[in-house]
């Protein structure tokens, strides 16, 4: 994939200072680019690179001023790092806009496949899915009966999707996640063995999702399972049966939901915090890394802290009591002996 600096202004709307008709075929960081390369100025900080970078193309926002003479071809926008994004965007697009089935593929007769869906190799489809157009799936994944995937989703590698699930548009499901296995439902008899429990439930992620590698989430005993619009997993998060993420909530790795609990919208909740199960989190709330929530948090927009979280200034206060325990103990223990003397 190749693209000249002419093309780039006009996909950005920018001004070209330099040669025009200079190519380039791959993206790096300024600090790094070498020839047929295209980078980009926005940190200030990094403002001394632009000199010795051998980047063909550039992309500086407007303002931009040289101090010294510059090799590589410059193109001003108003927004550097926006219009980077959008480039970075058109490449995914352009890298991931593959079509077709392979033969290799195992597509039963009764799924329904959309316009320009791929169908990577190894990969099987079974009966009643439907695949909307655009979706593409790529080698080693199983797609179970009767799931949908709406158009525009991605999934990697390896990623499994069990029966009656129904995944929404414009998702990314990176390789190893496992939609829809069973929650983990036992009953305890009377010899303290345990019998399963069938989950009977699916999982339904709405649309603009995206999920980490190596991520679970449980199918419902009965019901759903709900990751709601514009929800952003990490990588090794376990999402239990019957749990609901509310839309534009953002969870970092290594996180666990345990069963009925629900997250309300734009939360933000840190890596290696566990929820216990049946619990509400109200919208907007913060919970930061390692934390442990063990009841419900009904206060929109608060934030918590701690291995039985709460108050995170209140958290915050008792850690530097916590640090200062050894003094203290040191104090109190003089003070004894003054009082015993």
């Amino acid at each position: 994939m190749k693209f000249n600096a002419h093309q780039i202004a006009e996909i950005l709307n920018g001004e070209i200072q330099g040669n025009a008709a200079v190519e380039v075929k791959s993206l790096a960081k300024i600090e790094e680019g070498e020839k047929g390369d295209l980078s980009f100025l926005a940190n200030p900080k990094y403002t001394p690179y632009i000199y010795t970078s051998k980047a063909s193309i550039v992309i500086v926002d407007k303002s931009f001023t040289a101090d010294k003479d510059i090799n590589a071809t410059l193109i001003k926008v108003e927004d550097a790092y926006a219009s980077f994004s959008q480039i970075l965007e058109l490449y995914n697009q352009m890298k991931f806009n593959k079509v077709g089935l392979s033969k290799k593929a195992d597509v039963a007769t009764s799924s329904t496949i959309g316009d320009d869906v791929f169908i990577g190799a190894f990969t099987s489809i079974s009966e009643g899915v439907i695949l909307e157009k655009n979706v593409k799936i790529y080698p080693n994944c199983y797609i179970g009966e009767n799931v949908t995937i709406k158009e525009n989703t991605i999934l990697f590698s390896g990623v499994k999707i069990y029966h009656d699930c129904i995944v929404g548009a414009n998702n990314i499901i990176h390789s190893g996640v496992i939609i829809g296995s069973d929650g983990f439902g036992f009953a305890a008899n009377r010899n303290t063995n345990y019998k399963k429990i069938s989950q009977i439930g699916n999982v339904v992620i709405d649309n603009n999702v995206e999920i980490g590698a190596n991520s679970t989430i449980d199918r419902a005993t009965m019901g759903s399972t709900i990751i709601g619009n514009g929800v952003k997993l990490d990588n090794l998060i376990q999402v239990a049966h019957n749990v609901e993420i509310g839309e534009h909530t953002v969870i970092a790795a290594q996180t666990g939901i345990a069963g009925s609990s629900k997250i309300g919208k734009n939360c933000m909740i840190g890596g290696q915090v566990a929820i216990s199960g049946h619990l509400r989190i109200a919208d907007k709330v913060k919970i930061a890394g390692q934390s442990g929530i063990a009841s419900s948090i009904t206060e929109v927009g608060k934030i918590v802290q701690g291995p039985m979280a709460f108050n995170i200034k209140d958290f915050q206060r008792s850690y530097i009591i916590f640090k200062k325990l050894p003094e203290i103990y040191e104090t109190l223990n003089k003070i004894k002996k003054e009082l015993d003397s």
